[in-house]
């Protein structure tokens, strides 16, 4: 019985740490970029995209298409990055290990 406890006590520890790692990814910042930098996506470790920037010389009015094209790929660049960051931060709770809906 006094293991059971034990277990129990250290699962809440680890729910707890987990807790902790959560939230506090969301103070971590990754960029994605596109274009050679001509567009930059910032996110949080909560996949929020908190900025982003555009220099100026890829703004031509004849060709919109382009800058969406080089937006989009910044903004899945940032998200594939968060996901990276994620999976090693929270990794080491669950020994590498992709438990769906866990994070």
């Amino acid at each position: 019985m006094k293991n059971m406890q034990q277990m129990m006590k250290q699962v809440k520890k680890m729910q707890e740490d987990m807790a902790k790692a959560q939230e506090a990814l969301k103070e971590k910042v990754v960029e994605g970029t596109a274009g050679g930098g001509a567009v930059v996506v910032k996110a949080n470790g909560h996949k929020q995209i908190i900025d982003i920037t555009i220099k100026e010389e890829v703004v031509d009015p004849e060709d919109i298409e382009m800058l969406q094209d080089l937006v989009l790929a910044a903004t899945n660049d940032a998200l594939k990055n968060v996901d990276e960051l994620v999976g090693k931060e929270m990794g080491r709770f669950t020994g590498g290990m992709n438990i769906p809906g866990l994070f």
